[in-house]
């Protein structure tokens, strides 16, 4: 079987940034998945459950709802691996043009005061693993440390 394509980056090299991971095309229709990396792989603890859980909750609410990107969100979760997300929006786009809807997300994430979205038995599978404070301090930490002045190298896989 062929590695796919995820498992040929670089993860001894990779650090936080936004990187276009892949980019499908079905007919007409173009699918832009996008790796939001928070933590360098290998090289610091991975993010727990419950702040990860609560960062897609918040996540996927503010990309659903956001003006332009609404209807052009596809999906918005966790890599398994839990050093980052995945967003996948409907059309093509670099890494350079989404870093101010990132940006805005991680923003929204960062000062979100009130009840999680979706963390209600009745609305969510597991919505008891919910960590709003540490949520909060990694998408501040993901803004200060990459997203605010994010560099050319943390847009591109590295070789």
């Amino acid at each position: 079987m062929e590695k796919i394509t995820s498992f040929t980056i670089n993860h001894l090299k990779l650090e936080p940034g936004i990187y276009v991971s892949r980019v499908d095309h079905y007919g007409d229709e173009v699918i832009t998945t996008f790796d939001l990396r928070m933590t360098a792989p290998n090289k610091e603890p991975v993010m727990n459950t419950a702040e990860l859980h609560t960062i897609e909750h918040l996540g996927a609410t503010f990309l659903r709802n956001h003006p332009v990107f609404g209807s052009r969100t596809v999906y918005f979760g966790p890599m398994g691996c839990r050093t980052g997300c995945y967003m996948l929006l409907h059309g093509e786009y670099t890494s350079e043009e989404i870093v101010p809807l990132v940006t805005e997300m991680f923003e929204f994430i960062r000062d979100f005061e009130g009840e999680i979205p979706g963390a209600a038995a009745r609305d969510c599978g597991n919505y008891l693993d919910q960590n709003p404070a540490m949520a909060k301090w990694l998408a501040a930490r993901y803004l200060d440390s990459t997203l605010y002045d994010i560099k050319p190298e943390h847009l591109v896989y590295p070789d």
